[in-house]
């Protein structure tokens, strides 16, 4: 059962900053194409394009999981619930959500450790020179984001567990 009412802003949030991510995804394709015709047709391709396309696939990328998240389109075992009772999934999808309230939690600590180290000893791309820490902050955005979206998950899977339990103990 899902709770869409009560976390409608929470997941209009994480579904804007996923399409803002395809954006940035966009952009880095187009960046490419223009270097690789640029290089072609006037032997001048893009100065920098492989740091842009480092620094833009992260970010995507980061900016993907809290959607993946929301909408369970994470990597999951099938073989391990095909024949489980509606219980056993919705314990093991509040197992899931638990590992990936914890695993998040431990990516924001890292992530905030490795943005404050950048940004203390100011390390730069080396042909644009563009401050590393910048791809930093929408990541550390996108893990705020993605420990949202797993305390969604967690919550829905709670009222699942608690939902299949009791009409479990009604036909008993």
């Amino acid at each position: 059962m899902r709770s869409a009412g009560r976390f409608r802003p929470a997941r209009r949030l994480i579904e804007g900053w996923a399409i803002l991510g395809g954006l940035v995804l966009c952009g880095v394709v187009i960046v490419n194409a223009w270097s690789i015709l640029a290089g072609w047709l006037a032997n001048s391709p893009f100065p920098g394009d492989f740091e842009l396309t480092e620094m833009g696939t992260a970010v995507a990328v980061f900016a993907f999981l809290p959607y993946c998240q929301l909408t369970g389109a994470n990597v999951s075992a099938d073989i391990f619930t095909m024949r489980a009772s509606p219980v056993q999934v919705a314990v093991m999808s509040l197992v899931a959500a638990v590992v990936a309230c914890a695993f998040t939690g431990v990516l924001i600590w890292r992530m905030w450790l490795g943005l404050v180290d950048y940004r203390t000893y100011t390390e730069f791309t080396g042909i644009l020179e563009i401050p590393i820490w910048w791809a930093f902050v929408p990541a550390l955005i996108s893990l705020v984001l993605l420990l949202i979206a797993a305390l969604i998950t967690l919550s829905e899977a709670i009222t699942t567990v608690r939902t299949n339990r009791s009409q479990r103990s009604w036909t008993a």
